[in-house]
């Protein structure tokens, strides 16, 4: 029954590997790591329960996890880095390929971002262009941001996901 319900939403991983608890997926044009993968109804609810959680947090002076990888106090794989912002592949990989771009100011949310955020905000997503084209995305890729609870943002701290190496569907939840 939790198989059917799941292979009911619009999920861009195949029916078997909802099944799986762990998929190979590719990170890079060689490189392949195994990586754990959830069930799609289990992601979705943990997604939600995330982003709830995160919002009470909301505006007390913690460190991020992205803080902590722009000081390289946490370890990430980091693909593209300049002064302005840094991309580095996502841990919970979605896709063949799947990486994120973050700005090394931290501003919390799309929707606090000021006037004077234009030229970073184009800059993030330029780089997202240009790190996705050295990824071999040619055919296309999946651009977002989540804002806020509802909009399931886990972290408080402007994230762009690149998402490609498939075809994506819509909607996407």
């Amino acid at each position: 029954m939790e198989y059917e319900r799941c292979l009911s939403l619009n999920s861009a991983m195949t029916a078997r590997s909802i099944l799986l608890t762990r998929q190979v997926l590719p990170l890079g044009h060689r490189l392949r790591r195994v990586l754990p993968v959830k069930t799609v109804c289990s992601s979705t609810r943990g997604e939600v329960r995330l982003a709830q959680e995160a919002s009470r947090k909301y505006g007390k002076p913690e460190p991020t996890i992205f803080s902590k990888i722009i000081d390289k106090t946490i370890p990430a794989v980091i693909i593209y880095e300049d002064d302005k912002c840094l991309a580095f592949r996502d841990v919970n990989s979605q896709a063949p390929v799947h990486f994120l771009v973050i700005p090394r100011i931290p501003i919390p949310r799309i929707s606090e971002a000021h006037d004077g955020d234009v030229s970073l905000l184009g800059h993030l997503l330029l780089v997202a262009k240009n790190v996705a084209k050295k990824e071999g995305l040619d055919e296309g890729y999946r651009v977002v941001i989540n804002d806020g609870k509802n909009g399931a943002q886990s972290m408080y701290h402007l994230h762009i996901y690149v998402l490609g190496g498939r075809q994506m569907k819509w909607p996407p939840g």
